[in-house]
């Protein structure tokens, strides 16, 4: 899984996550490590499901939480207001950003 958010962050692909409670379309825009070493993604939610109730919005997620992360075909040009490099989330290290 790790190798496709990769390649959908670098290729700036649109992904359809599965992440309870449900399907969620996402902009990734950064995968690294927290401090703790969970792997971590930083991503911009465009639609699905939401624990939070906020379905549109900036999202962080576990990579180990989520059970499927397919490209669903569709781009998106770049950076969403909001987004800064270095997220310091990923003390860890960052593997991949926009």
């Amino acid at each position: 899984m790790t190798n496709s958010v990769k390649s959908a962050i670098l290729n700036r692909k649109q992904m359809t996550i599965h992440y309870e409670p449900g399907s969620r379309v996402i902009e990734p825009h950064a995968l690294g490590y927290s401090q703790n070493g969970d792997l971590l993604l930083r991503a911009y939610q465009v639609s699905g499901a939401s624990a939070s109730g906020e379905h549109e919005h900036w999202k962080l997620f576990r990579i180990d939480r989520m059970s499927a992360a397919n490209d669903n075909g569709e781009t998106f040009d770049g950076p969403r207001p909001g987004y800064r490099k270095g997220d310091k989330a990923m003390k860890g290290g960052i593997i991949a950003e926009l």
